[in-house]
């Protein structure tokens, strides 16, 4: 399974960052070793996807409206951002959850808008650290999941990543040994929710991913990639995780 790596800049970068994504493109060659998202602003979008033309880098968007059209002020579609160059977003992040009040059923709506303008969803899923330190976080990001897939999904158009609350942005992480368990329990649910289809799904690890402890987490059994959030704002940091990747 060929690794993803997504770099999520959130409420970050104006038009002058669209440099990062320039040094990255003339950085990574024909052939990177992975498959490569970069998730800019919605003001960003169309600029990147042009930045990336004939490059194999992917722009994904953060976040999207369930409907397709509407009386929905500041909001935008799954199609609008398609047609902005965007090939996947992210749904579920934490941040919209605590943020936005963001539940389940929400996301399920937003995955299956996705799904319908054709964009690849990357699913966020993770335990906060009062459920990690109570026993309850493999149940939780469990029940997160299927909840979130409720809805018409195909396992083809899906990308889940795990991405423990108490870990985002903190500089902590997981032990190597919880993530493996973690994302075999992922594997495990996504089996049970699509069948066969479920073991070709790309689980990704997120939350605090840097250059320093990049390759031990990659080489996780069962981490297909990983969700990047401040290394992926700066180029060299970007390609210092890229490079922890053995040449394919």
């Amino acid at each position: 399974m060929r690794v993803l790596l997504a770099g999520n800049w959130k409420m970050n970068g104006v038009r002058a960052s669209l440099a990062e994504i320039r040094a990255l493109k003339r950085s990574i060659g024909a052939k990177p070793a992975a498959d490569i998202v970069i998730c800019p602003p919605a003001t960003l979008l169309a600029e990147a996807a042009r930045t990336v033309e004939d490059a194999p880098i992917g722009i994904g968007a953060q976040d999207c409206h369930w409907e397709a059209s509407g009386a929905y002020t500041g909001d935008i579609s799954a199609e609008m951002l398609r047609d902005a160059g965007a090939m996947s977003v992210i749904l579920g992040h934490s941040e919209r959850r605590q943020y936005h009040g963001e539940s389940d059923r929400i996301v399920a709506a937003k995955i299956a808008a996705a799904g319908r303008a054709g964009l690849m969803a990357i699913l966020c899923i993770g335990e906060s650290e009062e459920q990690r330190d109570g026993g309850q976080a493999i149940p939780v990001v469990k029940n997160q999941l299927k909840a979130s897939t409720e809805a018409e999904v195909s396992a083809a158009e899906l990308v889940v990543a795990y991405e423990p609350v108490w870990a985002i942005g903190t500089g902590r992480t997981p032990k190597a040994q919880e993530i493996v368990e973690m994302h075999d329990a992922i594997r495990a649910e996504l089996k049970q929710r699509f069948g066969s289809e479920g073991g070709q799904v790309r689980i990704l690890y997120g939350g605090s991913v840097k250059p320093d402890n990049a390759a031990e987490i990659l080489s996780l059994q069962g981490v297909n990639g990983a969700l990047i959030g401040g290394a992926s704002l700066r180029t060299a940091d970007f390609l210092s995780i890229l490079h922890t990747l053995p040449s394919r």
